[in-house]
């Protein structure tokens, strides 16, 4: 009978074994990551539906993959496809005349100099913005070519996983080390993280981006449905968020003589824009994780760097699944209840039972 070092030893380099096998295999299939991590996000905001179509209609898990397969095609797929094919047209002309946008910058920062003395846009600086548009120009083209790929095996990896819908589950309490009621825990973090990065920021985004075309229509500004798109998107960025477009876009407006559309578009960004995103976060938010803007912001740069504009959505939900499990294992084997009077982690990163009351000093 081996003894417990032998035991540790063998234990050990087993495990070893095992993680250096797992990080081969998600090297090699690095590329199917993002349709995989799109398939868990379907999944995990599917599983009502499958399960009420089970029990009320006694469907079976194929037929209730198939229609969920149909639903997300019509409901999120083709408008994001439509959206795509918008950004792709306006990608196109823009990488065949690049003078187009840089005219008007160029003018803009004339039109400031001109009126109040201050050279804003260097020849530098005009450099840099068609550096930088060359980069986004090519970033987006060599995505698009990867967009159906990546959708074929997300439908792929998403319909084996409703048609095992609960064996998943299953497999992830017999084999990770870590208790029952903690991965109920997780199970609740997932599911809240998941609507709220999936669901809650494209809402948000889209509201706004409506907003921001009202306003932009009603001011006369060119390419408006472009520019109200680009606004939706720096929503995602927290503090300054849509303020990023249409501040700009009210000063252009205001130096090129428009005077009521650039104080129209500052008034509506401010009260409207503005206002929504606090409405729409206070209706959403028994639904919504409290995600932190850090989480937000480095979220997005990872996700952009590594997956292109889907990144917007699965970079802050891969952080939010990492502090998940952060989470889990510092309350499995840290044993933070011991001494409730020193906490050790932000209030993003504890655990709040619903049943206990911490005792007051």
């Amino acid at each position: 009978m081996e003894n417990n070092q032998d035991y540790k030893i063998n234990r050990y380099f087993f495990l070893a074994v095992i993680i250096v096998f797992g990080a081969v295999l998600l090297w090699s299939l690095m590329e199917f990551f993002t349709a995989f991590l799109a398939a868990v996000m379907f999944y995990v905001l599917s599983k009502p539906l499958i399960y009420w179509l089970g029990k009320q209609w006694n469907w079976k898990r194929n037929k209730a993959a198939i229609l969920v397969i149909i639903l997300s095609f019509f409901i999120i797929l083709l408008p994001i496809g439509i959206f795509a094919t918008m950004i792709y047209s306006k990608v196109i002309q823009v990488a065949a005349k690049p003078d187009e946008i840089i005219k008007p910058i160029k003018h803009f920062g004339d039109i400031i100099q001109q009126r109040f003395g201050v050279n804003i846009i260097s020849v530098e600086s005009l450099a840099k913005i068609q550096s930088f548009g060359t980069q986004i120009v090519s970033t987006v083209l060599n995505g698009s070519f990867n967009f159906f790929t990546t959708i074929s095996m997300m439908y792929f990896f998403l319909y084996f996983m409703i048609v095992n819908a609960g064996r998943l589950e299953a497999a992830l309490i017999l084999y990770l080390p870590f208790k029952r009621n903690k991965m109920a825990l997780f199970g609740d973090e997932l599911k809240a993280q998941t609507f709220s990065n999936a669901v809650g920021v494209p809402l948000i985004c889209v509201m706004h981006g409506l907003l921001a075309f009202l306003a932009y229509f009603i001011a006369g500004v060119s390419d408006a449905g472009f520019w109200a798109v680009v606004t939706g998107f720096a929503s995602v960025i927290p503090l300054v968020g849509t303020g990023l477009i249409w501040l700009p876009t009210s000063i252009y407006l205001l130096a090129q003589g428009h005077t009521w559309q650039g104080i129209f578009v500052i008034v509506w960004g401010l009260l409207v824009i503005g206002t929504s995103d606090n409405v729409i976060r206070f209706v959403l938010a028994k639904r919504m994780a409290d995600v932190h803007p850090i989480v937000t912001v480095l979220g997005v740069i990872i996700g952009l760097r590594s997956f292109g504009i889907t990144g917007l959505i699965f970079g802050p939900l891969i952080i939010s699944y990492f502090l998940i499990l952060l989470k889990i294992y510092y309350v499995e084997y840290q044993k933070p209840e011991t001494d409730r009077k020193r906490t050790l982690l932000p209030s993003y990163l504890q655990f709040k039972p619903s049943n206990t009351k911490r005792k007051q000093d």
